[in-house]
């Protein structure tokens, strides 16, 4: 396995196109995954080439360490699920407390994916955008589930795999703050116009932190982090 290889959980969001300058900025050579699960967004998946395009564009060393892109087709994570981000449910809340956005099994599935990947690929690293800070409660985004599935994966592939949180333990405005102080303005910019977060895929209403419906929980936290963000430049 290369010491210096990450593969990067990039679906096209913000959180992921930020791990992803965080695992250029780190690593010798760094690829990126994505997920086609029939989520109702999928829009996210077809800003994924121009965020790579962008982000090599304003910086030759990571153009340099960025390797190739993958796309992996999860239809049955669709087919068992009877979520908001699965169908055309309206967003609410659940009886359990968790939104009805929260896809069971999904980061699990995803992570153990993505080793399966980086075992081929001969990458120690991978690297996700999971957060328990700034979150909507999803228990596959917590540290500990995350720290749990490393063991497994490394006990059940008989590898040293690490899994990555840059985003752990920031706000949403941190994350903002994380991809100016990597990149700087280009960076924020590419974030804001070849990304997409919005839950319902709307690309047709810009606003100054980028595409989206406005009214969704995705938009509501990636608007307040905005907010966070350049409240500190008046």
């Amino acid at each position: 396995m290369k010491d210096d290889g990450a593969l990067v959980l990039f679906s096209g969001g913000q959180d992921s196109a930020t791990c992803l300058a965080w695992a250029l900025d780190r690593f010798g050579h760094v690829e990126t995954l994505g997920f086609d699960y029939g989520q109702r967004h999928r829009v996210e998946l077809d800003c994924r080439e121009a965020f790579r395009t962008a982000i090599t564009a304003m910086n030759p060393d990571w153009a340099a360490r960025l390797g190739p892109d993958h796309t992996l087709r999860l239809d049955a994570l669709a087919a068992i699920s009877d979520t908001a981000l699965t169908s055309d449910a309206a967003i609410r809340m659940g009886t359990d407390g968790l939104p009805n956005t929260f896809v069971p099994g999904r980061n699990l599935l995803f992570l153990t994916f993505a080793a399966a990947l980086a075992y081929r690929r001969g990458l120690k690293h991978i690297v996700g955008g999971m957060c328990e800070t700034d979150y909507s409660g999803y228990p596959d985004c917590r540290d500990d589930t995350i720290k749990a599935l490393q063991v497994a994966l490394n006990l059940g592939m008989e590898r040293r795999f690490v899994l990555d949180t840059p985003l752990m333990w920031l706000t949403k405005g941190d994350t903002w703050r994380l991809a100016e102080s990597l990149g700087g303005t280009p960076l924020v910019r590419a974030v804001v116009e070849h990304t997409h977060t919005c839950y319902l895929g709307d690309r047709s209403h810009r606003h100054p932190w980028g595409f989206g419906c406005g009214t969704c929980p995705a938009c509501d936290l990636r608007a307040k982090g905005w907010q966070d963000f350049v409240a500190e430049r008046l």
